[in-house]
């Protein structure tokens, strides 16, 4: 195993590597804010500092973690909704082609409704409780990961399909052992998407109604006049979408390992190369 503590150590400092660039570019951005913030006259009221939110952020941890909870729930629970339907679905529109022209347009259709216009509706025909949080998230995340699956299961390549056809597979065999693998990476690619307007979707559903949550916490530090409250609760939404989107990627590399070690011969090749 000598080779061990070699490999782990290049995969640390790929990692590092690629996230170099993010790390500078956000902290350029956050400098500059901070320097326009202290030096330009603009009030606080207006524009806070980075470090006004930060140190806002602090004190008031208590209370943002408060409302953190229930969005982080309702972000949870709508797309484990989302995702099961997604994938019900693909695989009925798979089995029986013409679903596929029968219900793709009422998606679509679903897709163009503004999302601050419907949640009021979705509000007041479910109330306030966590049921039209989860749709709504539901409804926002749903369909890229159904549109990534059937273009996956029909990029299968037919030879495979054939093949297994003719060893006396059945459709349902066929479908686990070829089409399933082969639409990984697009279902991935469709969760990737859809995982970065879960929280959006849980925030939108609180504004439009809820006791609690980072939605209705923004809501009311605007009404306060406190922007920097209102960019404390959007920094620990965009925590929380970091961390899933990452969350993400990882099953991704355990599901699909196969990926990252060809990834990692790529890279070695081009490393060769040069």
């Amino acid at each position: 195993m000598p080779g061990l503590p070699d490999a782990r150590s290049r995969g640390f400092t790929s990692a590092i590597a690629k996230a170099l660039p993010a790390v500078v570019s956000v902290g350029a951005l956050l400098v500059a804010w901070e320097l326009y913030a202290r030096f330009s006259g603009i009030k606080p009221t207006t524009l806070p500092a980075p470090s006004r939110v930060f140190e806002q952020a602090l004190l008031n941890r208590d209370a943002l973690l408060e409302n953190t909870i229930p969005t982080v729930r309702a972000t949870l629970l709508g797309f484990a909704c989302s995702l099961s339907t997604a994938f019900v679905l693909s695989m009925l529109i798979d089995f029986y082609r013409p679903l596929r022209r029968a219900l793709f347009p009422v998606f679509i259709v679903s897709q163009t409704l503004p999302l601050v216009a419907i949640a009021p509706l979705v509000v007041l025909w479910f109330g306030f409780g966590l049921a039209p949080k989860i749709l709504l998230v539901a409804l926002v995340t749903f369909f890229p990961m159904l549109v990534a699956l059937v273009q996956g299961y029909e990029a299968t390549e037919i030879e495979i399909g054939q093949m297994l056809k003719s060893m006396g597979a059945g459709r349902w065999r066929i479908f686990l052992s070829a089409r399933l693998p082969s639409a990984l990476p697009y279902f991935f690619a469709g969760l990737k998407i859809s995982i970065t307007y879960a929280v959006v979707g849980a925030i939108f559903a609180e504004y439009a109604g809820a006791a609690k949550g980072l939605g209705i916490y923004m809501l009311s530090a605007k009404n306060n006049f406190r922007p920097d409250l209102v960019l404390a609760a959007v920094a620990v939404s965009a925590v929380l979408t970091l961390i899933l989107f990452g969350l993400t990627a990882l099953v991704q590399r355990l599901a699909m390992p196969w990926e990252g070690a060809g990834e990692e011969h790529r890279q070695h090749a081009g490393e060769g190369a040069s």
